[in-house]
């Protein structure tokens, strides 16, 4: 049907299906170890898709492929409708490595400063954002600490801001909770959720399989190939399975079985 001719309803739902990230038989190998093999997926506008899978899997790979610090050996990747090389896309993106990317010898204040002139962020703008932000993560009282004196959750806290200071509309986590609280994580899938409702697509790593169930959708990653992507529910249903850990090592064993 014509988008002219197309009813609210229908709009609706096109919208809602309508890609932030098409990733098409994507490859990179380093040396003679292949890290990410024929990968297809695809991410749609404002939802939170779980890259799930044990270290080694090629999350790291493909997120640093999806930033553009990797360059492909195969395949494509189209952002926004562009192609991943467009410098158009850097300024919609928001990234937190999983390792910190903080300076430890400025404030709070003054890496989200060092974030918000990269981004072009200037003046009035950036203060509110600065403390809005600050807020958001419940870092506002230490905003003129020094960052080497934080524990590892406050500066997980402060590295998630510094990734959304420029209201990005697609953002990249790699193992956001890492090293981090059971409070702390729980708080900072609630402000995802958040974020989704904002339009914000977020793609996040994690092995933490109990985290599967907050995402909107799932690609369950091993050996740099996609065992099965879909919804926590759908993906529990089809391998008859009722956690997640149970349902990774089903379709694991399923892959086993198609390769043999």
């Amino acid at each position: 049907m014509s988008e002219i001719h197309e009813s609210p309803q229908e709009r609706i739902e096109r919208e809602a299906e309508k890609p932030m990230v098409v990733i098409e038989h994507l490859g990179k190998q380093f040396g003679k170890l292949r890290v990410v093999d024929d990968l297809t997926m695809t991410i749609r506008e404002g939802e939170t898709f779980g890259l799930i899978g044990p270290n080694g899997s090629g999350k790291t790979t493909l997120i640093r492929m999806l930033v553009g610090l990797t360059r492909p050996d195969s395949g494509s990747i189209t952002i926004m409708g562009l192609r991943q090389s467009d410098a158009r896309i850097a300024a919609t993106m928001g990234y937190m490595t999983q390792s910190s990317a903080l300076y430890t010898d400025l404030t709070a204040q003054e890496n989200m400063q060092f974030f918000c002139d990269i981004y072009g962020l200037r003046g009035r703008e950036q203060r509110l954002r600065i403390h809005e932000m600050l807020e958001r993560v419940d870092l506002a009282d230490r905003a003129a600490s020094i960052v080497g004196t934080f524990s590892g959750g406050m500066k997980q806290r402060l590295s998630l801001a510094c990734a959304l200071v420029h209201k990005p509309r697609l953002v990249l986590l790699d193992e956001p909770t890492v090293g981090v609280d059971p409070e702390l994580r729980r708080s900072f899938w609630d402000y995802f959720a958040q974020l989704n409702q904002e339009g914000v697509t977020i793609i996040v790593s994690t092995h933490h399989l109990d985290e599967a169930a907050r995402c909107t959708r799932l690609g369950l990653l091993r050996f740099g190939r996609l065992l099965a992507q879909d919804e926590p529910e759908t993906l529990l249903r089809l391998s008859g399975k009722a956690t997640m850990e149970d349902a990774f090592l089903y379709f694991a064993s399923r892959q086993q079985e198609v390769q043999a």
